[in-house]
């Protein structure tokens, strides 16, 4: 079945709330990512991000997958997987350490990042991501490749992620479940920021907001460096809800409401606009305005972009992001959302969706793909497969060799 180089091969697995999607992409020649195949389906077994069924969630995941197989002609082996939820914990730390030779080598740069993470976590949580913030060099700051560079001692500022390791087992269970390996376990705001963000918002200072189904992931970038990420448990299927218990309708018809015809600000809807609302069991449909209807979603979407304010205000990098703020995600894109925004934030505020990639740009650029497509570029960037050092980070794999290593650099 396999009619393309498998090693050019890259595939994102977005494993979210409300929908399940895998992205197949095909690195070119001139390092461009083709996107070939995509497949979705809707996500069962899954509540604010983390696995609550694991049979569901299995089905789900194949379903997608083999759809994404049969657009792109291809099997898939392997795949980068995003990973939220409100387990999701972040914290900024630093290391030190000596340069053994005069110039900066790989085994200096691997040592510092080692010290760096040498903290204090809780025993139920791993470390998902140590992502280099800037290195020091005998006091020279600002520095993002040292290798190379004359000195005597070496720092680095680094942002740790890190998730709770049963959450972190029960998704790639799943995805071991469906016969796939996982290269990468990818964090999900970091992944869509790869897909949403130039290189000058991140030095300017910016802050990606990607509102999914179950939750709300926040990252904050500055000086082309990530140094805040949050979860916030409040997202779309919070909203639906509200609508479904405010107009007495079923879900899946509060969830249809939604998208075709809510509105994030009362003021933007016109006066005498009618929708029709399915009622509950064998009642007639009744007729209300989507003036009543704004009037439910507005003050949710308010609640979650103040909360999301004052997550960035405690950070201490509100007055940092010059570049404002970035939207994305699938219920980012409701109307009247971005003026909710910059009247909340006080900044300017625009909606995200996937660049940087070619191919199927229809039905790509959508905000709702941000994940999807940031997981591929993820990829691209990171082609040494971490399948080991992932097995390492969920049990106690590889704790002598680690231990062997740190010897070998220290003696």
């Amino acid at each position: 079945m396999s009619r393309r180089n498998d090693k050019n091969l890259l595939v994102g697995l977005d494993i979210g709330t409300s929908k399940i999607a895998c992205l197949v992409g095909e690195l070119k020649d001139d390092d461009q990512i083709e996107i070939i195949g995509i497949g979705t389906h809707p996500s069962r077994g899954l509540k604010k991000g983390v696995v609550v069924d694991i049979e569901s969630t299995v089905q789900s995941i194949q379903r997608a997958v083999e759809e994404a197989e049969l657009m792109a002609g291809c099997e898939i082996h392997s795949v980068h997987a995003g990973i939220a939820g409100s387990h999701v914990r972040s914290l900024n730390s630093h290391g030190i350490t000596a340069i053994k030779e005069v110039e900066v080598s790989q085994a200096d740069v691997d040592r510092v990042i080692d010290a760096a993470r040498a903290v204090a976590i809780p025993a139920d949580q791993k470390i998902l991501h140590i992502l280099p913030q800037e290195f020091i060099i005998d006091d020279q700051e600002g520095i993002r490749e040292p290798i190379g560079m004359c000195g005597v001692r070496l720092e680095a500022r680094v942002h740790m992620v890190t998730g709770a390791l049963s959450a972190a087992q029960n998704v790639i269970k799943c995805i071991s479940r469906c016969g796939l390996d996982v290269d990468d376990l990818v964090l999900a705001q970091l992944s869509s920021s790869y897909a949403v963000l130039g290189e000058d918002e991140k030095e300017l200072g910016v802050c990606v907001i990607d509102i999914g189904g179950g939750t709300t992931d926040l990252a904050v970038f500055t000086d082309g460096a990530i140094r805040h990420t949050a979860v916030i448990p409040i997202a779309g299927d919070q909203v639906t809800n509200d609508i479904a218990v405010a107009l007495r309708t079923p879900t899946q018809y509060a969830e249809q409401i939604k998208i075709q015809h809510a509105c994030a600000l009362t003021q933007l809807t016109a006066n005498g606009e009618m929708i029709e609302v399915p009622s509950i069991g064998d009642r007639s449909p009744r007729r209300l305005s989507r003036q009543a209807l704004a009037e439910v979603v507005e003050p949710r979407y308010e609640e979650l972009l103040t909360l999301l304010h004052n997550e960035l205000r405690r950070s201490g990098f509100e007055d940092l992001v010059a570049g404002g703020v970035v939207l994305t995600g699938g219920s980012a894109q409701m109307q009247g959302l971005i003026e909710l925004a910059e009247d909340v934030f006080q900044m300017p505020v625009r909606l995200g969706g996937p660049q940087h990639v070619i191919g199927m740009e229809e039905v790509v650029n959508n905000p709702i793909h941000s994940t999807g497509v940031g997981l591929l570029m993820y990829a691209r960037q990171h082609r040494v497969s971490r399948g080991p050092e992932l097995a390492e980070h969920l049990g106690l794999k590889g704790l002598w060799a680690r231990a062997r290593g740190w010897f070998q650099g220290n003696f």
